[in-house]
């Protein structure tokens, strides 16, 4: 059985938490850049996970704070999934992944960092990403740095979305 080891996260998930929702804090400062926000749609964006898994850790979360699936509105659920879709298609083109994990963690016993405002993990994998380092040496390699990741990816998405957005104009 593989495993997701990421023992590098314990400095995340033992911090000391500014008060209130970092989703919701980021989203409204306008300073994408800065907080690595790469996509703003009108009802989800997508965030660079600062502590990633792997390169390329994206995040996809409504606007609105929520922290349950089943009380997300159709139209936050729809788009959550498209902007999914643009963003898989993304990292297989900017990162050319060899597999990718999608998935949510609902509720804090489930691993949740964030509970109360739902978001989907978009983890693009390659062969050999978990290995000795992290288990023995409690290191995790991560080999392209956030930034250069950020520029990378926020062009695929623009690139990406211009065509589905010329695609959805001509069909209309």
């Amino acid at each position: 059985m593989e495993r997701l080891w990421a023992p590098w996260r314990e400095k995340f998930i033992l911090c000391e938490r500014k008060p209130g929702c970092f989703l919701c804090r980021t989203a409204r400062e306008n300073q994408d850049r800065k907080n690595l926000i790469l996509f703003r749609g009108k009802r989800c964006f997508v965030i660079l996970n600062r502590y990633p898994y792997n390169n390329g850790h994206l995040m996809v979360a409504p606007f609105r704070h929520v922290g349950k699936l089943e009380e997300l509105k159709e139209e936050e659920l729809t788009e959550l999934w498209k902007i999914s879709q643009l963003c898989v298609k993304a990292l297989k083109s900017g990162l050319k992944p060899q597999g990718i994990n999608l998935g949510m963690n609902l509720g804090k016993v489930s691993g949740a960092g964030v509970a109360d405002h739902i978001h989907l993990h978009i983890v693009p994998r390659w062969q050999g990403d978990t290995n000795f380092m992290p288990i023995f040496a409690e290191t995790k390699l991560i080999s392209v740095g956030l930034s250069n990741t950020y520029r990378l990816l926020k062009k695929e998405l623009q690139g990406i979305d211009k065509k589905h957005s010329k695609r959805r104009s001509a069909d209309r």
